[in-house]
């Protein structure tokens, strides 16, 4: 590849050809023309995807294939197929996973969010409490408004373990100023191991609670996980392998 031709190809933003020539096979001018731009390109969406999939902050990479929805107890009105399809992205509904520890809910939660980054929605993953303590820095530090516009322009926030750790006074109210943020304009999927009566175990006002639930699911699916821990049972292979 020429200097000349690696300077076009800076200018008009195409990347690095070079490796991509070698893998087209030519048989004439418009069919390997064609078939370069194309490779070019699906290079250029898999860099993107990948990008998102970092910038979503997942704590590891989970995939659909696989995974078991027979402890998951569906609500009317919704399927397995319509979930795995992100329908509730569209209409901009939240999910919220709620069952025992180890049962899979962060699982679930994270593979959908990996599928929404491959169909290039824009992603973050928070551990409540994280970003509690997020939002209670940037306060301080002047730049919560920063960090405000950023979430608005996700499609899908992922709240995971609601009630592992009390909040704040300071902290709730800015996790709920968040979640009003997001409500009908994008998508939260949350993940917790109690049942929505005890949510204000979590954010201690009782009238905060009942506002931020009732902003969650006025436009929610809420799925029951039930069962053994999935760490539990894997754990328990091992020994008996052993």
């Amino acid at each position: 590849m020429s200097e000349q031709l690696r300077a076009y190809c800076r200018q008009m933003r195409l990347g690095n050809l070079a490796p991509m020539i070698e893998q087209v096979e030519y048989r004439d001018k418009q069919q390997f023309v064609t078939d370069l731009l194309e490779l070019a390109l699906k290079q250029r969406e898999d860099q993107r995807i990948k990008s998102l999939i970092r910038a979503a902050g997942f704590p590891s990479l989970k995939t659909l294939d696989g995974y078991e929805f027979t402890p998951i107890t569906f609500p009317q009105g919704l399927t397995q197929e319509q979930i795995t399809a992100l329908d509730f992205l569209e209409k901009k509904e939240n999910l919220l996973f709620l069952g025992a520890v180890g049962t899979g809910k962060t699982y679930l939660a994270t593979a959908l969010g990996i599928k929404a980054c491959s169909l290039g929605r824009k992603v973050k993953f928070y551990r409540t409490a994280d970003l509690a303590t997020t939002l209670v820095d940037a306060l301080k530090q002047g730049t919560l408004s920063k960090l405000n516009r950023t979430l608005t322009k996700l499609d899908l926030l992922i709240l995971d373990e609601v009630g592992y750790v009390p909040t704040s006074k300071q902290s709730a109210e800015l996790l709920f100023s968040i979640i009003s943020s997001c409500y009908e304009r994008q998508s939260v999927i949350i993940t917790s191991n109690l049942e929505l009566g005890r949510w204000n175990e979590v954010f201690g006002d009782d009238r905060l609670t009942v506002a931020l639930i009732d902003r969650l699911v006025h436009h929610a699916h809420i799925l029951s996980f039930s069962g053994e821990s999935y760490r539990f049972r894997q754990a328990m292979s091992r020994s008996r392998v052993q």
